[in-house]
């Protein structure tokens, strides 16, 4: 009961929270046909704004820590990002209608993390006086880049493996064989095949291209500059005051965004929707348990047990879905940017924040 109360408490102040009735209040103005429309160019910089300012409290927080504390829960980052791609392949990708690659993809962008989602799961621990380790929020590239990889290597894989498999029976049905030369024959093809028809997929492109881009490239720089850097100053009075305020907008368009994308879902297999609901509660789930692991073993904190949760919980709706389109081009991004920002996100920040500290919290009371 403890937990269950905890929870609705939470979610009711959720509610009532700037993070989430700024979300809401833009999916119900979408709704109803409002016109407005706020600049990319004011998205990209709040974006920048927002990310730059988890970087700088992750680096100024790596700095004055004990690193060896920072090594398990960073390891776990990286298993979860590699993992969720893989329960989307065997999960959803085996359900009517959908394809492989989409769902490859889908994996992959609800592996890698959201910065919206994570700035509001540390806004909310914030306001909740919940402690953290600041450094929380560098876990964000830890499992972002293994998750891209890891969907964009997978699907070539199987691309390269579906083409081998065509061509090979184009060969076969053109090429009459003798009843007895054929498995023979079969393996003499196939084998010389492996070579010029596959297609080797480049690790370090991938890599590359995920840290060029605007959200991990925010994030890292704000690292850098934490680590090495004495920004205090320009942090307490200029990027600390301005986060919550700058936070509540980009849920406003995030509801919008939201709102707009729930078309797109239309198109493509109902199965998306049962997945974007259930997913971020079930990676949530799988890094709060390796979470706790960490707390026992090296003390990491509940409140950084809930951010770990959080950011498996979350999905990528900034730097995820170009990366995606570059890297696994026939995928449908109706299929997996639908998935994401029109249910998976909604779901993640106003659902699993709470669910997750309403869990760290009873879990908190009953050690006490």
């Amino acid at each position: 009961m403890d937990f269950w109360s905890s929870f609705l408490a939470d979610f009711v102040k959720q509610l009532q929270s700037p993070t989430l009735s700024f979300l809401i209040g833009g999916m119900v103005i979408a709704a109803l046909g409002s016109q407005l429309v706020i600049p990319e160019a004011i998205c990209q910089i709040i974006v920048f704004m927002l990310l730059i300012k988890i970087g700088l409290t992750g680096g100024m927080a790596i700095r004055n820590s004990n690193l060896t504390e920072m090594v398990l829960p960073m390891a776990f980052a990286i298993v979860l990002g590699i993992l969720i791609v893989f329960i989307a392949r065997y999960t959803l990708a085996r359900l009517p209608r959908v394809k492989v690659v989409d769902a490859l993809a889908t994996g992959g962008l609800f592996g890698a993390v959201s910065g919206s989602t994570m700035a509001a799961a540390l806004a909310t621990l914030e306001e909740q006086k919940i402690p953290f380790e600041s450094w929380a929020g560098a876990l964000y590239p830890f499992m972002d880049i293994p998750a891209l990889v890891t969907a964009i290597v997978v699907a070539n894989i199987y691309l390269n493996q579906k083409k081998r498999q065509a061509t090979s029976e184009e060969y076969f049905s053109r090429e009459p064989v003798a009843a007895g030369d054929y498995p023979s024959t079969r393996r003499e093809y196939l084998s010389k095949q492996r070579g010029p028809v596959a297609h080797r997929v480049e690790i370090w492109p991938i890599i590359k291209e995920s840290l060029q881009g605007p959200a991990l490239s925010a994030m890292l720089l704000g690292i850098a500059l934490g680590l090495f850097a004495q920004p205090e100053s320009v942090y307490k009075n200029f990027y600390d005051p301005l986060f919550r305020g700058l936070l509540s907008i980009l849920m406003l368009v995030m509801g919008m965004e939201a709102w707009s994308r729930v078309g797109e879902l239309r198109k493509v297999a109902q199965w998306y929707v049962v997945y974007s609901v259930l997913a971020p509660f079930v990676h949530g789930s799988i890094a709060f348990a390796l979470g706790m692991v960490a707390h026992y073993l090296t003390g990491f904190s509940l409140g950084g047990v809930v951010v770990l949760a959080v950011i498996a919980a979350s999905s990528s709706d900034i730097s995820g879905p170009p990366t995606l389109r570059a890297g696994i081009p026939s995928a449908n991004p109706s299929a997996y940017i639908g998935a994401s920002t029109a249910i998976g996100t909604p779901v993640a920040i106003s659902l699993c924040i709470p669910f997750f500290l309403g869990l760290a919290q009873s879990l908190g009371a009953g050690a006490n």
